[in-house]
């Protein structure tokens, strides 16, 4: 009954939009401004509402269409969530939401897979500190240089369990290509996927 409960309270709720005090406050979007994971939250907040309507900090200075997400907004994103005063901090949920419904919110990408990328990794860093895995900072971890493997042991871990099987389990596959941000690839190769550089 009490994980029941738990259950309840873990319960996605959209993200609402930033009071006017907030939005002020961090509106320049300055790393600087960002205090801790809950300014994050909001600031990416600010870059969801810049991505619904094309307006906002930031978009200024640049031509931006609604409902699109272009290599700008991922890098607001990546700079709103390695800033100096989270960046040894896991990736918190409210986070790891708005950056969904950063996702949910474009209907149209030019960003060649940097948001992608970085959502999939905010993700892992996340989940596998809730689960109490250690996990490195974020400036590490969220790196585009930095390949996801080499920090989420736990991706290796699945991915030995799956090798190697002769009974495929098409659940964990599309758990795992989920988390790794590789749905688009036919479940059939995703053992394959990872069988590369391990």
């Amino acid at each position: 009954m009490e994980m029941l409960n738990q259950n309840k309270k873990l319960k996605r709720v959209p993200m609402s939009a930033p009071t006017p005090k907030v939005a002020e406050a961090i509106g320049t979007l300055e790393p600087s401004k960002i205090s801790c994971r809950d300014t994050a939250a909001l600031a990416l907040a600010i870059v969801r509402d810049g991505v619904i309507t094309g307006e906002g900090p930031t978009t200024k200075g640049r031509i931006h269409f609604s409902r699109a997400l272009d290599a700008g907004d991922a890098a607001w994103c990546a700079r709103i969530l390695t800033a100096t005063a989270v960046e040894h901090q896991p990736v918190s949920r409210a986070e790891a939401e708005a950056l969904f419904e950063i996702d949910d919110a474009a209907a149209e990408r030019s960003d060649e897979g940097r948001f992608d990328d970085l959502l999939a990794k905010a993700v892992v860093h996340h989940a596998a500190s809730a689960s109490g895995l250690p996990v490195p900072p974020r400036t590490v971890a969220l790196s585009p240089e930095t390949a996801i493997e080499s920090w989420a042991p736990v991706l290796e871990w699945i991915a030995r369990q799956m090798r190697g099987k002769r009974r495929n389990n098409r659940t964990l596959k599309t758990l795992v290509a989920t988390i790794v941000g590789a749905a688009a690839l036919p479940l059939a190769q995703l053992p394959n996927v990872f069988d590369i550089g391990m």
